[in-house]
């Protein structure tokens, strides 16, 4: 199977489904309760380009030293640096794709109706997460191989959801229920996706570079990881982006900004 066979047989043509059922949504109703009107495609479209400019260099890195290869015979053999074209176009297409399911969830499930602002929970948070990449960055710099793609992959997110925490871990908690469903189904769909790629041999893991722990006698628990982080990153971007919350905290900033001023 051909690596532009996979995006159009396992993210295309799921885009296209889900696609279609925006589309009836919002002939039903141009809203998005909690959320900014009119607004959704535009930062999609950010996320986008987000993802391309922060995964590139990550992923050249990781095809440069050997954790990921791709048969040759079954790319197009367009190559930026190290990747295929193939890559860059999942970038953007599993973006398109977590976005859409992320406005398919966020119509059906509704948050509680009271919101109270957590200063701790961001706090506590914020510091868990700077812990954890810590932790994972020493393990990169260790050198140690079989912790290599999994450091790596943490080293590299934790930084982007760091901000997204320290702006906002009590607006995603008051959001937890319809995250949880926008995270975990398109985490585990990518993931089962992934070990028809990997039987057919259209990209292939380093058993060196990881931690041995495999999934169906295939799947490398990092890459579990990787789908599970990149679709945390656009969930809590979108909800952030997008949440009147985030909306009402920012003009209170700026009008404490404005009389601290005066």
């Amino acid at each position: 199977m051909t690596y532009f066979g996979f995006l159009l047989r396992f993210v295309l043509i799921p885009i296209l489904i889900l696609g279609a059922v925006s589309v009836w949504d919002w002939r039903r109703s141009s809203d998005l309760p909690g959320f900014q009107k009119g607004q959704f495609w535009r930062i999609v479209l950010l996320h986008v380009v987000l993802a391309l400019v922060y995964t590139t260099p990550w992923d050249n890195y990781l095809v440069a030293t050997g954790v990921w290869s791709y048969a040759p015979h079954l790319v197009s053999g367009v190559v930026f640096g190290w990747v295929p074209l193939e890559e860059y176009t999942f970038f953007v297409l599993e973006t398109i794709l977590s976005g859409l399911w992320w406005s398919l969830v966020v119509r059906r499930i509704s948050p509680p109706a009271d919101f109270s602002p957590h200063k701790k929970r961001v706090l506590i948070s914020a510091a868990v997460l700077v812990a954890i990449w810590l932790l994972f960055a020493g393990l990169f710099f260790s050198g140690w191989k079989p912790a290599n793609y999994l450091s790596l992959t943490l080293f590299w997110a934790l930084p982007a959801i760091f901000p997204q925490i320290l702006f906002g871990a009590d607006i995603l908690w008051h959001f937890r229920k319809a995250l949880l469903l926008v995270i975990l189904p398109p985490t585990v769909y990518l993931s089962l996706a992934d070990i028809v790629a990997l039987r057919a041999g259209t990209w292939t893991i380093s058993s060196a570079h990881t931690s041995g722990v495999l999934f169906f006698g295939i799947l490398p628990l990092e890459e579990i990881v990787f789908f599970l982080v990149t679709n945390a990153l656009i969930a809590f971007g979108l909800t952030l982006m997008l949440s009147d919350l985030s909306q009402k905290r920012i003009a209170a900033w700026r009008l404490k900004s404005f009389k601290g001023s005066a």
